[in-house]
């Protein structure tokens, strides 16, 4: 509901900045200008009005409603609004869409801020009231042992602990299901949530037939499941309920944004870099006698090979030549991974490629083709996957290999310890949002302009 208002009020932002124009300009002393521009850019309506709620849903905006504080409000809209700014600007350039009024596009955004921050004032404010009134909370009963409700409820977040009124609490190891039966009924009771511990899957079904009989939600508590770091979700196989236990970042509408935004960011990057891809392959094809590309089977998601795009930096027989290198020179990464700076199978050509960065411009051919994304783990060779020492280092496998990830927009050649690399993947991995993405592909503009980090 919070979400449909928004987008409402994003729609009036920006026809409340067309009333307001005219006056604006004269009140600067500038000319007025006809009426009804906004008629003629109503394309930026059509992307601004829904997905400005959708942006600001993934940067947390609707989330602790309850107590959220001014500040963390205001940097969700302003990070919302850059990055619908960023999106329409790239609509208006790339699909050469019409002319829009650039004041009309500012006072919009600037009244979508007034009016979002004020309705999330507003809301804040009376979830606030709303919750000291006991009577307009949730009447909720807690079936546990009896030595684990305390220890549950300070689990819980404490919002969501504020908005209930326990109104008891049903003890699993020594209470029958026929007291839940009394207890339900004289309690009134809207909620039970069953946090069963080590009690039997049995008596818990009898509690929850209970609750069915009633009329009354169950909430069931996963925590009889020990996880580190899997949140547990339920899906159904057919019409057969599962308890999920997902590692990797959630199914959503953002994992679906960030596949097509791969392929079309991948596409636009092959269009924009192409003189580079005849530079490389010219000077490729002078410098060092073999073919210009170079392929090699690497892992992918889950560790299934594929065949990843490079153009070649070292010499043609570089692959025969590894166990030499490493018997004569060593290895400056820890690990399974073997890094060398001033590695001597790479030529003089070659080198300035991994300088600029260009040798991995082929890989945007995988990301057209599905087997990478632009933003992920680097994808590693299949020996060296096989060398993993820790089963958790197979972690990093289970989403999409990409051609930038933290390692590569930050440390680069700076890091030296595989364990430290695998963390960095992992942390993204376990933290993932497509502002994350936007992030690290920002960062990685001036690693690659500037040679950040590349030998």
């Amino acid at each position: 509901m919070l979400q449909l208002v928004d987008a409402a009020l994003v729609w009036a932002s920006f026809y409340l900045a067309d009333f307001v124009r005219n006056p604006l300009r004269e009140l600067i002393g500038q000319q007025p200008v006809e009426t009804g521009n906004l008629a003629e850019m109503t394309w930026v309506l059509y992307v601004a009005v829904p997905f400005t709620p959708l942006v600001l849903e993934f940067l947390g905006f609707y989330r602790r409603l309850r107590s959220k504080t001014f500040g963390s409000s205001f940097s969700q809209l302003i990070r919302g609004l850059l990055i619908m700014a960023l999106m329409l600007g790239m609509l208006a350039v790339f699909a050469r869409l019409p002319d829009t009024s650039r004041l009309i596009l500012g006072l919009g955004g600037f009244f979508v801020l007034l009016l979002l921050l004020a309705r999330d004032r507003m809301v804040t404010a009376h979830l606030k009231h709303r919750g000291i009134r006991q009577d307009l909370k949730e009447r909720v009963l807690i079936a546990a042992s009896a030595d684990d409700v305390d220890a549950f409820l300070d689990e819980l977040d404490p919002e969501a602990v504020e908005a209930m009124n326990i109104v008891g609490e049903f003890d699993l190891d020594t209470q029958s299901v026929g007291d839940l039966y009394d207890i339900l009924k004289e309690s009134s009771v809207e909620r039970v949530i069953i946090s069963a511990g080590d009690i039997g899957f049995a008596k818990v079904a009898e509690c929850v037939e209970a609750c069915e009989l009633q009329g009354v939600e169950t909430w069931v508590a996963a925590s009889f499941m020990r996880t580190q770091v899997a949140r547990p979700t339920f899906d159904v196989i057919g019409d057969k309920p599962m308890l999920v236990l997902r590692s990797t970042p959630d199914l959503s509408w953002e994992l679906a944004v960030k596949s097509v935004f791969d392929r079309v960011g991948a596409f636009v990057l092959i269009l924009l870099t192409f003189p580079l891809w005849v530079f490389a392959w010219v000077g490729i094809r002078i410098a060092s006698p073999g073919p210009a590309f170079f392929f090699q089977k690497r892992a992918g998601k889950y560790g299934k090979p594929f065949r990843m795009w490079k153009f070649r930096t070292m010499v043609p027989n570089a692959e025969e030549m590894l166990k030499q290198i490493k018997e004569d020179h060593g290895n400056q990464m820890e690990g399974p991974v073997f890094k060398l700076e001033n590695d001597p199978r790479i030529f003089k050509f070659g080198a300035i490629l991994r300088k600029l960065s260009i040798d991995e411009f082929p890989q945007l051919i995988n990301v057209l083709m599905g087997d990478m994304s632009l933003v992920g783990p680097r994808p590693l060779p299949l020996y060296e996957v096989e060398a993993f020492q820790k089963s958790e280092h197979r972690r990093r496998l289970s989403v999409k290999p990409g051609i930038t990830c933290e390692w590569q927009a930050g440390g680069r050649n700076t890091i030296t310890s595989f364990e430290q690399w695998v963390e960095m993947d992992l942390r993204y991995i376990d933290n993932w949002s497509l502002w994350l993405d936007i992030k690290l592909l920002l960062k990685t503009i001036p690693a690659v302009l500037f040679g950040k980090g590349a030998k």
